[in-house]
């Protein structure tokens, strides 16, 4: 299984997400990090954790998740921001229904704050995510990725890497993912894989307001196409016609795919900059 982490100027909480994955029950195979222009040293963070560092120029958050997706190797590739922290059992909370359930494309799990006003920590994510959940859930036709934390099958996004959007940097790469990913596969969230995050986004108005903005953009842009009767229908169809993913089994390696009769094509990662292991 493969982590990639999108970083900008954020080595402090970088390291400490770093950290916490050395210490997850489940360790994963690999840790991508990309380091979309940062300035502050999150590359050196990075690399002193055995991290492979893909280092490029400011494109946004799309294109360095994108890229890391494309660079992964394991047959699972979670994601998480660099601010995130997860417990040490996250990936063994995570990952099994995706190892158990070859229907299943994706989940993603729920956050807490780890700083603000006690108030703010107890209740705050939960409202977030709540609110986050209930606009999208009808948008969509099911439930939304949450960036901070999340999984998918590697076989799921080599179906839908050459159709989101990489150089929107005002599009919520997520929600961008989730309307691709959520076509033709099923997204499931799992209840107690949960990860700390910054309350940074309520800490300024003006950031909370660009994270609305960021919301409708993306949404608007799917629109025609995925106007919410008709992104209900069309994907109703595509899941009854839908073949079989991969089916995946720990091994001594990890988890592993049992490789079907027709493998899926890999897309050529289109970043063009420093590859570190």
């Amino acid at each position: 299984m493969t982590v990639v982490i999108p970083v900008r100027d954020d080595a402090a909480l970088l390291r400490r997400c770093l950290e916490a994955l050395a210490r997850q029950t489940w360790a994963p195979d690999e840790v991508i990090v990309v380091d979309d222009g940062s300035r502050d040293g999150s590359a050196a963070v990075a690399a002193e954790h055995a991290a492979t560092v893909v280092c490029g120029p400011p494109r946004g958050i799309a294109s360095a998740a994108a890229a890391g997706y494309d660079l992964a190797r394991g047959e699972i590739i979670a994601r998480l921001d660099a601010d995130s922290l997860p417990p040490d059992d996250w990936l063994e909370h995570l990952l099994p229904p995706l190892v158990r359930d070859p229907s299943l494309g994706a989940v993603t799990g729920d956050a807490r704050f780890l700083d603000g006003s006690p108030r703010v920590r107890r209740f705050g994510a939960a409202a977030y995510l709540s609110a986050y959940r209930a606009v999208l859930l009808p948008t969509l036709g099911h439930m939304p990725l949450f960036g901070s934390n999340m999984a998918m099958r590697r076989e799921a996004w080599s179906r839908v890497s050459a159709e989101v959007h990489r150089d929107d940097d005002l599009l919520h790469d997520d929600l961008d993912l989730s309307f691709h990913l959520g076509r033709t596969h099923r997204i499931r969230r799992v209840r107690g894989a949960e990860v700390g995050i910054s309350a940074r986004p309520l800490n300024v108005d003006s950031a909370m307001l660009l994270r609305v903005r960021r919301g409708f953009h993306t949404v608007l842009l799917h629109w025609p196409r995925d106007f919410p009767p008709r992104r209900w229908m069309t994907r109703a169809r595509s899941l009854l016609g839908q073949r079989a993913a991969p089916r995946l089994r720990f091994s001594g390696a990890g988890i592993e795919a049992v490789p079907p009769r027709h493998a899926p094509a890999r897309r050529t990662a289109a970043w063009s900059e420093d590859v570190v292991d």
